[in-house]
């Protein structure tokens, strides 16, 4: 039996990750102010991933690295990987969860597997910022603020 794996592209295409479908410890909504202004959108859709299981098949070599120093309301540290030509953000590296990357689900580039239940949020964070005109999301479990992943 193969391991099914999936890709993010950025949007120039110079960069490229692979990572193992199977991998994917949770997936989630954020409403955090981070999310917002990273999307340009009212929420992103995000997955986790174990650093390991991150493997880049183009563009890891020439990645800009952007590190803020508090960030969203639970004061981590974040680290930014992006696409060093384009500056798409590539992934999410928290001080609070050690090892594990944030990824955008909207950057996967296999609608196949988009589509076939993989990628559904489990989790909605941040609900105190949600916007109260945003629908109910089908999530198994909500958090004011930021989640506990290593739970």
């Amino acid at each position: 039996m193969s391991l099914q794996t999936a890709t993010q592209t950025c949007f120039c295409g110079a960069t490229k990750l692979e990572f193992p479908v199977d991998g994917i410890e949770d997936v989630f909504v954020c409403h955090c102010l981070d999310c917002r202004k990273l999307t340009a959108s009212m929420f992103a859709t995000n997955f986790c991933m174990k650093d390991v299981n991150i493997k880049y098949l183009k563009g890891g070599d020439k990645l800009k690295q952007v590190a803020q120093s508090a960030s969203i309301a639970s004061g981590n540290s974040m680290k930014d990987s992006r696409c060093g030509e384009c500056g798409t953000l590539m992934n999410r590296q928290s001080s609070g969860f050690p090892g594990l990357s944030f990824l955008r689900v909207g950057e996967v580039d296999q609608l196949d597997v988009l589509l076939a239940g993989k990628f559904k949020p489990r989790v909605e964070q941040f609900m105190g910022s949600k916007a109260p005109w945003i629908g109910e999301i089908e999530a198994e479990r909500r958090a004011e603020g930021q989640f506990d992943f290593t739970a």
